[in-house]
């Protein structure tokens, strides 16, 4: 296993220690918070320094394709389900997070079954850092400071990115429904 795929099982062991810190509590606050975002920022950083590597060294693999974009939405997806419940963020954002998700895996289910591997676009790529730097900010947990504000935010900006970079994702790819519609 090359260093971006470790990166990315990497990324996808944290998954449960960021849950666990965030959802147990095992320090005082707010320093629990601030290791739960510690532990959700290094991961999503292990996202961009794995396609770094992998790209720069020639070192993309079919593991890698598949797994990257599993990781990122086990990432993603934790961290925002789990907000819903600490009432952070609304659950109809999360709700068009993960709708957005349910169709881009499909496309790339049908891609599969014509042998073409679907590379994520750039505008997907943006959504993934926006989501990120949104999880971040409102993890933080300051009401009434800057960043609860630039949290709060940023959720209808990755909301309007999510539903965009969707759309542009199915209408970039309408080629694999032809003759079957």
């Amino acid at each position: 296993m090359n260093l971006p795929n470790k990166l990315t099982v990497l990324r996808i062991l944290m998954v449960p220690l960021f849950l666990i810190i965030l959802l147990t509590g095992i320090f005082e606050e707010p320093i629990n918070n601030y290791v739960a975002v510690g532990i959700f920022a290094v991961a999503a950083l292990t996202d961009a320094l794995d396609g770094y590597i992998a790209r720069k060294w020639k070192l993309i693999t079919t593991f890698g394709k598949f797994i990257d974009p599993v990781a990122d939405k086990m990432l993603v997806t934790a961290a925002i389900v789990t907000m819903v419940q600490m009432s952070l963020i609304p659950a109809w954002a999360v709700v068009i997070f993960i709708c957005r998700e349910f169709v881009v895996l499909g496309l790339r289910v049908i891609a599969a079954e014509q042998n073409i591997v679907l590379s994520a676009g750039t505008s997907g790529k943006i959504k993934m850092i926006l989501q990120s730097v949104m999880i971040i900010f409102i993890m933080l947990r300051i009401p009434g400071d800057m960043a609860f504000f630039i949290g709060q935010t940023l959720i209808y900006i990755s909301v309007a990115l999510s539903v965009y970079s969707g759309g542009q994702y199915v209408f970039e790819n309408r080629g694999l429904f032809k003759g079957s519609m």
